[in-house]
């Protein structure tokens, strides 16, 4: 099956000295992937699934896309790009009791996109894709053809975009030793094991998935067809703080540290995670100068300015003059 092209690649990769050598690393070990700068619908990782995923949707006669995800959510936003992009309906099943009266950040693009939301009460997330079949089941029954789009785009099928950016790193830094991500739904990590080998590969686990590891651990066996034990995984499971989604006082140095040695901005769920993860990891000596180290950037940013807590405490650091 052929994928569907949503972006330009490859996506840049940008080396970081100020931050590293703020961090503890030397000037030139430090890189950023930008797979924020994907381009379509404000950017971020899922695009790269997604090219898999709207394709085989296609290729099914699917005339409809419905996925799941918090308010806030990048993948449910890139769902509904993805779907204005391939002239596909979207339909979001998401918690809560209705529309906001002032819709940010994410919700505010889903609504630009025409995507339609199912708001699904006071639902635990483990109860959502059920309520995604509920709703499948439903459009089935108005005459609509659905595709349903595992949470965060993430299955073997979705993973194979990040087993090309896996190929896209080793072709721009054939000497990466290190390569940072955020956990969540397991597909990112997936791909980049596939492609670079458990040994270089460091998940950040964000909180959304109760054993990420071993979710991850099953994508990469059926992408690389042997079995990749979750016990051979890096995982760090010591940025989660109080939950998926609450704000960590760990994310707010790591976005402020990045954000003010080199410009770029991070999001508080996952990629602010990430980064603090990739700083403990360097304190701790998991990750040494000299290493060659690359942060992936899964980018996320409209959700910075959906969470109120964030802003609220990232606001509180602003300098006036005099």
């Amino acid at each position: 099956m052929e994928k569907v092209t949503l972006s330009s690649w490859p996506t840049p990769m940008e080396a970081a000295p100020r931050l590293a050598s703020e961090i503890g690393l030397a000037p030139d070990d430090l890189r950023i992937k930008r797979d924020d700068l994907t381009g379509l619908g404000g950017g971020g990782n899922k695009v790269r699934k997604l090219e898999w995923l709207v394709a085989d949707a296609l290729q099914h006669g699917a005339d409809t896309l419905v996925t799941t995800g918090g308010p806030q959510s990048n993948h449910a936003r890139l769902t509904a790009a993805a779907g204005a992009r391939a002239g596909l309906n979207v339909v979001l099943v998401m918690p809560g009791s209705g529309r906001p009266d002032r819709p940010g950040g994410n919700l505010l693009l889903d609504a630009a996109l025409a995507a339609r939301i199912v708001w699904a009460g006071d639902t635990a997330p483990a109860e959502l894709a059920g309520l995604a079949e509920k709703t499948c089941a439903e459009l089935r029954g108005e005459g609509a053809v659905p595709y349903p789009v595992p949470f965060g785009g993430s299955s073997a099928l979705g993973a194979r975009g990040y087993r090309e950016a896996g190929e896209e790193i080793l072709n721009q830094q054939p000497d990466v030793r290190h390569v940072v991500t955020a956990l969540g739904s397991g597909g990112t990590m997936a791909g980049l094991v596939a492609s670079l080998g458990a040994e270089r590969v460091l998940g950040v686990d964000v909180g959304a998935l109760p054993d990420p590891a071993s979710v991850a651990a099953a994508f990469a066996s059926e992408l690389t067809g042997s079995k990749v034990a979750a016990g051979q995984l890096r995982l760090r499971g010591d940025q989660v703080g109080e939950a998926y989604g609450v704000f960590y006082e760990p994310v707010l140095r790591a976005i402020t540290t990045v954000a003010r040695t080199e410009g770029i901005i991070l999001d508080p769920v996952y990629t602010g995670r990430a980064a603090a993860g990739l700083m403990a990891a360097v304190r701790d000596g998991s990750i040494r100068p000299g290493e060659r180290t690359v942060l992936l950037h899964t980018g996320g940013l409209p959700g910075l300015f959906g969470h109120t807590e964030a802003a609220h405490r990232i606001g509180e650091t602003l300098h006036t003059y005099p």
